[in-house]
């Protein structure tokens, strides 16, 4: 569609809002009634032509056939669309008839809106129409809405038709209908401070996506073709589809269905009149959530496109997909190996806060089978930079990105220039994905940086300040097609123009995340200062210090208060308790309260304070430099005194009183003998020889302490000195240890038990080009110009001689 037409179209619909419906309606309440209005009209203008056939059948089947329900078939055959219209009405036909009597007219156009085949009530329904006509009748403006709807300036058909003044009106095509929505859309929640949903995509995008999927498969399209839109919106994106189909690669034997599913009320309603008007099935397009439900789940599609909502949170869908961290919908789980190969399966959900990786996973599920397709199936996803490389490894983006590169299922990312769309600025890119590979695309990935490809619309549209070319287009597919590295040009300023592409191996996006561990060396002394806080629980220290300072001894009295005498002293004071806890903004769940109000969790808590004063009474107040020595003495005094602790309760007081140096000996874990196939077990596992063992972890105990042959120590972990590393995947996790961490942290060893893969693809890495600063005589030359230029400027704007002012006149 012409901008200029689509400006006038939305500017003539817009207007219909501001003259009728201010004082009936707030103005962010317009859009009820405008946009199923503006589809209303659009399907009325298509069944005038034919509105004398469907009531002549409509008699045949009432007095000929005696019928008492009307056949479905023959009217939709008499229409010329798979929907149609029983009642003798148009909205013309309401408007010539009406009178001053709004009832009348209410009467007359609900009647009009009963005599729709049911596809179409549906729409209706869905726009919640029939409130919205009753509301405008009580406020005397039905008719006025009606008449600016079926004025002879507007043109809703997709026929090219005069206006009174003989100037010819173009066509609303499918799509261009679906800009005029997202466009009134736009200025609607403009209007009341909103922010729009979903963000449209642009006609020329929707084209170069319909290239990237079709044309590289030309010659190879089935007679019977499935095009699948998980988040279909108005259906632009179907129906351009099919457009391009029938315009490129015409064939007279075949179908293409059209298939998608839309959760808003609004752009499903106008999605499913373009499927009827283009004479495609309606009920291959659904309303609801494309997450929660699966309502294609038998289903396989040859092409899928799609624009799905990104950094839009599915947190009220979530219960759907998972329960609790379980994965229940087989679409979001993928099996991939570990680090080991061994298969496993993995959560395949990104962050609650953004769902659009979902939408990516549900069109990877309905992928066709090469083996079943020789096709196989081809996509084409819009999606924001954050799909390319959040998640960490391990992560559901992650596993996401690792699931379809490893199944050889990406073909190529185009990033796109910015402020390309209607409502978003950001960077966008279209993700093509391909099962089925030729052969010369196997085991790669194309980037292609086509975001310098624009040229600049002479007004904006929303955020969208430019668009493709249809050279642009060409270019970025030809490009895609040729599958090879093209260089960036660069302008006489040597700045970067045009386009550039690069191909990567598969594996060049993966890499191992690897945690590297430094062993825990504590110094110990026991203190009252350093036990005393083992009289409270960590996490409720403050509202138990206050409480304790307060009432003292008393809060370990179990009973005594209370009418009946029964009542813990710390229930007799709750509310005292939690009115202090508001005061001082400190909240509490159930289980905190709980345990701040069990005089068992107090008693528990003073014990284990006593028994580190036993400790201490024994130990004494020395410092140890060496935390093995010092633990061995304290299991001596705790058996000794015959205390049994929990490993818990040990371990609340050995922290209390011990802290980090780097300087002290390193806390032994424990001694493990590794002999005989338990050793060559974890040399193979490991992949290295007996002397490279403590790079693992695992040291040779000395002969001077009287170690024996196959005695390791293992040392405890200092979590606060836990580092991971990210290696490549086609790196070895050891040379990389030995290059990168072992000549800066000698005592180091990697931990490859915590190994996980991850996958992440950076545009900027790929393709930033370093533009070197100029140098310091270039920028002294221009600046020595400038003054050169300036000279004698300011002295003719005063008025004066600057030859008297510096006195040599």
């Amino acid at each position: 569609m012409d901008h200029s037409v689509h400006n006038k179209l939305i500017s003539f619909i817009w207007n219909i809002a501001d003259d009728c419906l201010r004082d009936v309606y707030v103005r962010g309440k317009y859009r009820d009634v405008i946009l199923p209005m503006v589809v209303l009209r659009r399907l009325d203008t298509l069944l005038e032509p034919t509105k004398e056939a469907v009531l002549e059948e409509v008699k045949f089947q009432k007095e000929e056939m005696q019928a008492t329900e009307l056949d479905d078939e023959p009217l939709k055959a008499a229409s010329g669309y798979v929907f149609y219209n029983t009642s003798k009405w148009t909205l013309k036909s309401l408007f010539n008839t009406a009178t001053n009597n709004q009832q009348i007219l209410l009467a007359n156009f609900e009647e009009y809106l009963l005599g729709f085949s049911d596809n179409v009530k549906e729409i209706i329904e869905c726009f919640n129409l029939k409130s919205q006509i009753r509301h405008m009748a009580s406020k005397q403006v039905l008719l006025d809405v009606v008449e600016k709807f079926v004025s002879p300036y507007i043109n809703l058909t997709h026929e090219t038709v005069e206006d009174p003044d003989g100037n010819k009106m173009p066509a609303l095509t499918n799509l261009g209908m679906g800009y005029v929505f997202e466009e009134l859309i736009r200025k609607f929640n403009e209007e009341n401070n909103e922010e729009a949903g979903e963000h449209f995509t642009p006609r020329e995008v929707i084209e170069l996506m319909t290239h990237l999927v079709f044309d590289p498969v030309k010659d190879q399209l089935p007679l019977t073709m499935t095009v699948y839109d998980p988040a279909c919106g108005s259906g632009g994106m179907l129906t351009e589809s099919q457009n391009f189909i029938e315009e490129k690669y015409p064939n007279d034997s075949r179908d293409v269905y059209l298939y998608g599913k839309e959760i808003n009320d609004e752009t499903y309603a106008i999605c499913k009149s373009d499927m009827m008007i283009k004479g495609n099935n309606p009920e291959n397009i659904k309303v609801g959530s494309t997450l929660s439900t699966d309502e294609f789940a038998a289903s396989r599609f040859d092409f899928m496109l799609s624009n799905p909502p990104y950094g839009k949170s599915w947190a009220s869908e979530q219960k759907h997909i998972k329960d609790g961290s379980d994965v229940i919908d087989p679409r979001f789980k993928v099996s991939l190996k570990d680090y080991w190969g061994n298969l496993e399966v993995v959560d395949a959900t990104p962050r609650s806060s953004d769902g659009q990786l979902l939408f990516l996973m549900e069109m990877v599920n309905k992928m066709k089978d090469p083996s079943v397709s020789p096709l196989g199936s081809r996509i084409a996803s819009v999606h924001n930079g954050s799909s390319l490389f959040t998640g960490d490894a391990g992560g559901g983006e992650s596993n996401i990105r690792r699931f379809i590169i490893e199944n050889d299922m990406l073909d190529a990312i185009v990033q796109l220039p910015n402020n390309l769309f209607y409502n978003t600025g950001i960077t966008t890119y279209i993700w093509v994905l391909n099962n089925n590979k030729p052969e010369a695309r196997k085991g790669k990935v194309q980037l292609i940086d086509a975001s310098l490809l624009y040229r600049k619309l002479r007004k904006n549209l929303g955020n969208k300040n430019c668009e493709f070319a249809p050279e642009h287009i060409t270019e970025i597919t030809d490009t895609y097609l040729a599958c090879m590295d093209v260089e960036r040009a660069l302008d006489a300023n040597n700045d970067p123009i045009g386009i550039a592409s690069k191909v990567f191996s598969n594996d060049d996006f993966g890499y191992y995340k690897v945690t590297i561990e430094r062993p825990d060396r504590r110094r110990a002394k026991f203190t009252q200062d350093a036990i005393a806080p083992l009289r409270f629980d960590k996490q409720l220290s403050e509202v138990m210090e206050h409480v304790y300072a307060e009432h003292g001894e008393r809060v370990y009295e179990k009973t005594g208060y209370g009418s009946d005498q029964k009542k813990s002293f710390l229930k007799s004071i709750e509310k005292d308790i939690l009115s202090w806890c508001e005061d001082n903004d400190i909240s509490l769940n159930a289980k905190a309260k709980a345990k701040l109000l069990d005089v068992k969790h107090w008693l528990a808590l003073k014990a284990l304070l006593e028994t580190a004063q036993t400790l201490m009474a024994d130990i004494g107040s020395n410092e140890f430099d060496d935390f093995n020595s010092f633990k061995t003495q304290v299991d001596k005094s705790l058996k000794a005194h015959a205390i049994k602790l929990s490993a818990p309760e040990k371990n609340a007081i050995l922290n209390a009183v011990s802290w980090y140096d780097e300087t002290a000996k390193k806390v032994v874990k424990k001694v493990v003998k590794l002999t005989g196939d338990k050793l060559d077990d974890l040399l193979e596992r490991y992949e290295c020889e007996v002397a490279d063992l403590p790079d693992f972890g695992y040291y040779p105990v000395p002969r001077e302490e009287g170690g024996k042959k196959g005695e390791f120590i293992t040392y405890e972990t200092n979590s606060d000195l836990r580092d991971t590393e990210s290696v490549p995947l086609k790196q070895s996790i050891y040379q990389y240890f030995l290059d990168e961490v072992k000549p800066h942290v000698d005592e180091a060893w990697i931990n490859l038990d915590t190994v996980k893969i991850g996958y992440e693809i950076s545009f900027n890495k790929y393709f930033y080009r370093h533009k070197p600063l100029r140098s310091l005589e270039e920028v002294a030359t221009d600046i020595i110009n400038l003054e050169q230029k300036a000279e004698g400027l300011i002295a003719q704007i005063l008025g004066v001689n600057v030859a008297e002012v510096q006195g040599e006149a």
